[in-house]
């Protein structure tokens, strides 16, 4: 019957490290052998919860599969093979190329993915041999302004990044010099380390860093790039902006990020575009809104007023007397173009009533005259 650490500890399944350790410290302190409520076997079972508890990659593998051991069976330094229980696998396997050592019980835990990669290398099942990493994608911001993302525009951009090195096009060698077989991992591309898991010991193989998986290096390095293939740089790019783009979207500009090493292929440019605040118009989707102040004799009486557009330009309105000023007026078709669509959106004017602060002893006498008027 497998144990819950969990409720010896008494913590829940998602306790923080702080909350195991806290748990682990107050039970071990309380049952300590030396001590009057102290319980040996009380006490050994909790220092084997928190052993395994406190332990990321253990806690992982008691998680998934409800044992710290592999299988069950008893790992760490105790004696024997994890393969006990399978007579005759270390004499069938032991031969395999990776699968070195597994009669062996003092092994160590391990990522179980580095563990099944290994496993399927030993027969076979690997890889292709990586080339040179791709480049970085790159992301910038732009600020336009609304007027710019009115009628759409073009951008000329300048990131600093890393560009291909001109001098020996990309290759990482000096002009006419020849490949030759990577002195680290003499040409395969790949070194095989020695490594101990649960399982025993495996022989791990990782990309060769040095040659980046090709196997081969130039016989003589690019001075100017140090045989890396790229150099630092600026990269000028031109950029169009399509009407109607709105704040935060993101373009995408393909191959223009950094230059990978030794000629593999280059990254992506990531603009994110910005659209900075405007003095009187503000954007909510594809509509338009703005403020315009009226007088109280301008809602009793109506006004013609005239009202600036994002293109430029302005259109006349005609408030009629009496005219609700508490709803925004709507102009249809005359908001923002809609992105890669037809049509605009729509601008609405909010009206906020100027009250005056002072009025004349004639004014008042000519108000009380009017509201004498309507009410009358």
């Amino acid at each position: 019957m497998q144990k819950d650490y969990y409720k010896i500890l008494g913590v829940d399944r998602n306790a923080s490290e702080e909350e195991i350790k806290k748990a682990y410290r107050r039970l071990a302190h309380k049952y300590h052998p030396d001590k009057s409520t102290g319980d040996e076997k009380k006490f050994k079972e909790i220092n084997e919860a928190y052993q395994v508890l406190s332990d990321k990659k253990k806690r992982a593998f008691y998680d998934r599969f409800g044992s710290a051991e592999p299988f069950g069976f008893q790992g760490g330094t105790s004696q024997g093979s994890p393969f006990e229980g399978f007579p005759g696998f270390s004499a069938q396997w032991g031969g395999v190329p990776g699968f070195e050592g597994f009669s062996s019980g003092n092994v160590d835990f391990e990522d179980l993915g580095d563990i099944l990669e290994n496993f399927f290398e030993a027969f076979g099942v690997r890889k292709r041999r990586r080339t040179y990493e791709r480049g970085s994608d790159v992301e910038v911001t732009l600020e336009i302004s609304l007027e710019e993302a009115f009628h759409g525009t073009e951008k000329e951009l300048h990131v600093r990044t890393y560009l291909r090195c001109e001098a020996c096009r990309g290759t990482g060698a000096e002009t006419g010099s020849k490949m030759v077989e990577c002195e680290i991992c003499g040409g395969q591309g790949e070194i095989r380390e020695q490594r101990r898991t649960f399982f025993g010991s495996f022989s791990q193989v990782r990309t060769c860093t040095h040659c980046g998986g090709t196997g081969s290096v130039p016989e003589h390095s690019c001075k100017l790039c140090k045989g890396k293939g790229r150099v630092s740089g600026v990269r000028t790019v031109r950029l169009g902006i399509v009407p109607g783009i709105r704040d935060g979207q993101l373009i995408t500009v393909k191959g223009k990020g950094e230059a990978g090493t030794r000629g593999s292929a280059e990254g992506d440019l990531y603009v994110r575009v910005r659209i900075a605040p405007h003095p009187l118009f503000r954007r909510e989707g594809d509509d338009l809104i703005m403020e315009k102040k009226i007088s109280l004799l301008d809602v009793l009486l109506g006004k013609r007023i005239t009202i600036p557009l994002i293109e430029g330009g302005k259109a006349a309105v005609v408030l009629p007397s009496g005219f609700q000023f508490q709803e925004p007026l709507r102009l249809p078709g005359k908001g923002m173009p809609r992105f890669r669509g037809a049509g605009r959106g729509d601008l609405y004017i909010k009206f906020i009533l100027e009250v005056p602060k002072k009025l004349s002893k004639k004014a008042k006498a000519l108000l009380e005259e009017l509201k004498k008027e309507v009410e009358g």
